[in-house]
């Protein structure tokens, strides 16, 4: 039969994939034997993919186990099938149908060399059944309500369940924890996680039912010598191209990964489910379930198909508004908290919304010198020494509120601190200033205890540290630009 003309009479992306029966019932591997110009992309996925022939075996260009139980279950029982997955941030709308295939010859395909053919090849074609499966794709970038609706109600209430919990609550943790026990409760699994994945920071959190787990995290990601972030990369490689595992047993990981495989024995997981969460193609996080209810794989791939763009909206909604929170109240360059998340802090002081302190601290340090970095060797320079500035505070103020107010000026706020620790750090920092060869800090402080001002302590530590700076200046003349008819720093 010519395969190949038949699928490229198929208006839409079309393959037709072949494999046998064996007299034990098991299943050879899975063989492509036509794909259609519109599919024709697909076999390039890997660069080091081989030329097409009929009857190549088809984990040559890419190898997926979900695709391949559909293809075995629609193929050998011979009954259509439908899926709606979203995949690498497109919904795909897959039709299996098992297509009747006249006899033919095995000398009819050219297997280009005998190690091509199935391991069983030993077996004779009266031995074996021949089954077809053709596989056509719709691609949309949108999600289509009706393809859902198509799902049994079985699915459909367990996505709803799942999307009750996860808008349930506006606490991000405590609205993934509650999904994760819901995910956890369907597959019938002993243990079940959200493992969110922050490709910016290169960050990751382990979350389950309990809330978010960053001991267990640690602790997890040691046993395999990784970092949780390396285990992330780990897993997409683990998933070879697929959107997810959902794995009977470990083989596959003992194949794949021998360092998670070992982990996972240790812990005495039997079977797995890895389902990655993507949004807009982008690495935000993975489900994980272990020691899973496997007479229900298929409807918790269904489940967990539809569930996992729900839940990748919230994560990237999350990391999205993080990043928004950071961004109003760090300052970029420094990386300490700017005057906008300072005046907020003086805000609720001022307010009453927090109550005072008894005892209040305050620190202004002022960067000598860096007007006259920037105007000598450019702002790129003087950013650096910005930089390598608040790296010393950071060290001397560490367990302290460190703001940048301005250019060059810094502001510490020391609350419920002694007078006596607030000037062993100053003392701390102009000796870690003076062991460098650049930077060099005016330095005002000024304590409060009792019935204070926070805005008067600010001014005074600015007024002291202006002294300071006059002193610096005194000493240190070719540095004062302001005597060489030049605007003060």
């Amino acid at each position: 039969m010519d395969y190949q003309s038949w699928v490229d009479g198929i208006n839409g992306s079309a393959s037709l994939y072949e494999f046998d029966i064996l007299p034990d019932g098991s299943y050879s591997e899975i063989r492509l034997m036509a794909v259609n110009q519109r599919s024709v992309g697909m076999l390039y996925m890997r660069p080091d993919a081989p030329e097409f022939y009929p009857g190549i075996p088809y984990r040559s260009f890419w190898m997926d186990l979900n695709f391949e139980k559909f293809v075995y279950e629609s193929a050998a029982t011979n009954k259509p099938l439908y899926s709606y997955v979203n995949a690498r941030g497109v919904w795909l709308k897959g039709f299996y149908i098992p297509v009747y295939a006249a006899e033919k010859d095995c000398g009819d395909v050219d297997h280009k060399e005998t190690g091509d053919r199935d391991e069983h090849s030993e077996h004779t074609e009266q031995e074996k059944k021949t089954v077809h499966c053709l596989y056509i794709i719709d691609y949309s970038n949108e999600v289509q309500t009706d393809s859902i609706a198509k799902k049994s109600t079985e699915v459909a209430n367990a996505v709803m369940d799942i999307s009750i919990k996860l808008h349930g609550t506006q606490d991000f943790y405590q609205a993934m924890a509650k999904t994760a026990g819901e995910i956890r409760e369907f597959c019938g699994a002993e243990k079940c996680s959200l493992y969110t994945v922050d490709k910016n920071k290169k960050e990751c959190v382990f979350i389950n039912e309990n809330g978010r787990q960053d001991e267990y995290l640690e602790q997890f990601a040691r046993e395999m010598s990784r970092t949780p972030f390396e285990v992330a990369e780990a897993w997409e490689k683990d998933l070879a191209l697929s959107d997810c595992l959902l794995l009977e047993d470990l083989k596959v990981i003992e194949e794949r990964d021998p360092v998670w495989y070992g982990s996972l024995v240790s812990h005495e997981i039997r079977n797995i489910i890895l389902y990655v969460v993507r949004y807009q193609q982008e690495l935000v996080g993975f489900i994980w379930a272990a020691n899973y209810d496997t007479e229900k794989m298929m409807k918790i791939k269904e489940t967990l198909e539809l569930s996992s763009f729900l839940i990748a909206a919230v994560i990237s909604n999350h990391q999205l508004v993080s990043q928004l929170e950071i961004k109003s109240t760090v300052d970029r360059l420094t990386q300490v908290s700017n005057r906008n998340a300072m005046n907020e802090r003086m805000d609720r002081y001022i307010s009453g919304e927090e109550k005072m302190p008894e005892a209040m601290g305050v620190v202004f340090a002022d960067l000598n010198g860096l007007k006259i970095v920037n105007d000598d060797e450019g702002h790129d320079a003087g950013d650096r020494l910005l930089e390598r500035a608040a790296a010393l505070l950071k060290i001397a103020f560490g367990d302290q509120e460190i703001y940048r107010a301005g250019g060059d000026e810094f502001v510490v706020i020391c609350p419920n601190i002694e007078e006596e620790k607030m000037n062993e750090q100053v003392s701390q920092l102009r000796g870690l200033s003076n062991n460098t060869n650049d930077v060099s800090f005016a330095v005002g402080t000024a304590y409060c205890t009792g019935k204070y001002s926070i805005l008067k302590a600010v001014q005074i530590a600015d007024e002291n540290m202006y002294k300071d700076k006059t002193e610096y200046y005194r000493n240190n003349p070719e540095k004062d630009r302001r005597r060489q008819g030049k605007s003060a720093e």
